[in-house]
């Protein structure tokens, strides 16, 4: 790919053009999809969580199945089932709505656990065991689950293995006046999402996201990103702190996010701009209140103050050595 940053911006207005949210929502969102990761929308029903799901789907021209969680919902219709063909004697695989490029888990947390236990080895490993046999998923594949954090009746909260598997937690939010009549203009006449054409082929995809694990990280940031993870396993406020999982995932985002906002370099306040939708999640607080996202972003503000900021121009020089000893293993000439 001759220039991944306009690809990415392409896709971005795409976006755009039918998702009317908070301008860093759909950041984090391509964020999520460039590394690899499966994304958790805590939202209010009616914001337009489906219609990202659709929209990622047809911009890249991949498959995309809507999973409406319920309490009866059951393990088997999710991953399929094995089913006998009496002609051939044999058992075929009936697969489920998980074989596909983006799955949309809607109201997760109203499926059982065990049925919510289900998702856990795709989302880890990228593969499905039904009686002793293991079926690989698509090289593309994004869990983009959604959960009302108001009405809790009925519903399952997540348990905290589950909620690790989520690369990010973000929220979409309300539109902004001019956003929201928008909304109403575009579809007087039908739904954008009708018209919406496609500006990636799969395979782009998949270039950008090898793209993005070539970006150099310096020492002094990597050391920045493991102070902040560590910190939060030893704050008073906090009963359970981050793992190492979420500490590789705040690293591949920083790369990420570098990319799409065009930057040669990640910065510290690229890391700092990602703590919140990577981390939070993965905490436990003692306080419940804290799960509040202003009481959340009290708390990273205190903490992100008590940590000593690695020296911008001390990173750049390493980043800039970092990526002419990288050139000088790459073919003159080839594109990344």
């Amino acid at each position: 790919m001759n220039n991944p940053v306009v690809a990415l911006q392409q896709l971005h207005k795409n976006l755009a053009k039918v998702i009317h949210c908070q301008p860093q929502s759909l950041l984090f969102t391509l964020t999520t999809l460039l590394c690899r990761g499966h994304l958790l929308i805590e939202d209010v029903p009616g914001l337009g969580k489906t219609t990202l799901a659709r929209a990622l789907a047809k911009s890249v021209q991949v498959d995309m199945r809507r999973l409406q969680c319920t309490p009866d919902l059951m393990p088997s219709d999710i991953t399929g089932v094995n089913i006998f063909n009496q002609q051939e004697q044999l058992f075929r695989l009936a697969p489920g709505p998980i074989f596909t490029n983006f799955l949309l888990a809607d109201e997760i947390n109203r499926a059982t656990p065990r049925t919510q236990s289900a998702l856990l080895e795709a989302m880890a490993e990228g593969t499905v065991s039904l009686d002793r046999e293991i079926h690989s998923l698509p090289d593309i594949f994004m869990v983009i689950a959604t959960q009302n954090p108001v009405e809790f009746s009925g519903t399952y909260p997540l348990p905290e293995a589950q909620l690790d598997r989520f690369f990010m937690r973000i929220s979409l939010g309300y539109p902004t006046e001019e956003q929201e009549l928008s909304i109403l203009q575009g579809q007087l006449t039908g739904h954008p999402l009708d018209y919406l054409e496609a500006v990636m082929t799969e395979k782009s995809l998949l270039a950008l996201q090898a793209h993005c694990e070539k970006i150099p990280l310096s020492e002094p940031l990597l050391g920045y990103i493991n102070q902040l993870v560590r910190a939060t396993r030893e704050h008073p406020k906090v009963q359970l702190g981050a793992s190492p999982r979420g500490a590789l995932a705040l690293m591949r985002a920083a790369r990420a996010m570098a990319l799409l906002t065009g930057k040669k370099q990640v910065t510290p306040q690229t890391v700092q701009l990602l703590v919140d939708p990577i981390l939070s999640h993965r905490l436990i607080f003692r306080d419940p209140r804290m799960n509040q996202p202003e009481q959340r972003q009290i708390f990273w503000d205190e903490l992100l103050a008590q940590l000593p900021v690695p020296d911008f121009a001390t990173t750049l020089v390493k980043e800039n050595d970092d990526a002419k000893t990288a050139s000088r293993g790459t073919p003159t000439g080839e594109s990344l």
